[in-house]
């Protein structure tokens, strides 16, 4: 299998070597086509994003390093709710949720909360999906402004001989975002006895420490782990698609972590409520 010498896989969320109209449109005007908060992409900066969806790991692996490439087709939200939910239930979801400690300061956002809901509108059960993209070794926005400049004659251009060649940073990716969230967002779910699904690509996934499994019904996180896959009739582009589910237990924190407190479940529920009824039409 041949080197791999361009960086970049995705780029406003097309192959490098996509040039159908679509994907001209999506780079002339940093769109995103994965249901970003706006229709623009906005990674890193609004004005300036680093449209970079996904980069190469190794020479033959794709790695996501933007969360929002994980909203294709809301595919990990259904996926969640599978986990979080019985069969049949009505539900919808809640992105960006903040989540405060008992004494009223933020504990995090939680990037995308599920909610079922009964006939009269009231939020029954509630479940939290985390997305993990990974951050990035080298240097990723040299390589994407010099693409940027001449797409057509850059789409196979070779970058092996320049320094910091970017790629996934799995063990900061874990240490420092992972983890954390886990423990002390997820220490305050577990005390409201609620479920946490994690959305993470494969690559990604390889590189955690062993987890023991458990039956779904006993499970605390649901890993729902993704590959990007030519797509079958539809041009270049790739498409997210599952490769498996792990079931879990919620890891304990470490010896002498202080976990932050959480409010009310109940609270918690009336804040749902509010959120629901606020981006109604």
């Amino acid at each position: 299998m041949p080197k791999r010498t361009h960086p970049l896989t995705e780029v406003f969320g097309y192959p490098t070597a996509d040039f159908s109209p679509e994907a001209i449109r999506h780079r002339d005007k940093k769109l995103c086509p994965f249901n970003n908060k706006v229709p623009n992409c906005t990674k890193d900066k609004a004005n300036d994003p680093l449209g970079t969806c996904s980069i190469g790991a190794g020479d033959d692996g794709i790695a996501v390093t933007c969360p929002i490439r994980f909203r294709e087709d809301w595919i990990i939200a259904d996926d969640g709710a599978d986990f979080f939910f019985p069969k049949g239930a009505k539900w919808s979801s809640l992105t960006e949720v903040r989540l405060k400690d008992k004494n009223d300061k933020s504990a995090g956002n939680i990037d995308l909360v599920l909610v079922s809901y009964d006939d009269k509108g009231r939020v029954t059960d509630f479940g939290a999906l985390e997305v993990q993209a990974v951050y990035i070794s080298g240097n990723v926005r040299k390589p994407f402004e010099y693409y940027m400049q001449d797409p057509k004659n850059r789409a196979d251009m070779n970058w092996k001989n320049q320094l910091y060649w970017p790629g996934p940073d799995y063990l900061s990716s874990s240490r420092k975002r992972l983890a954390p969230q886990l423990i002390f967002k997820g220490g305050i779910l577990h005390t409201w006895n609620k479920k946490t699904a994690v959305a993470l690509d494969a690559g990604f996934f390889a590189t955690l420490p062993k987890l023991r499994e458990v039956p779904p019904d006993e499970a605390e996180i649901a890993w729902l782990i993704y590959n990007l896959e030519a797509s079958q009739g539809a041009g270049s582009e790739c498409q997210l698609a599952p490769a498996r589910t792990v079931y879990t237990l919620r890891p304990d924190p470490p010896h002498g972590a202080v976990l932050p407190p959480g409010p009310s479940k109940e609270e918690f529920l009336w804040q749902l409520e509010a959120e629901l009824e606020a981006v109604a039409v």
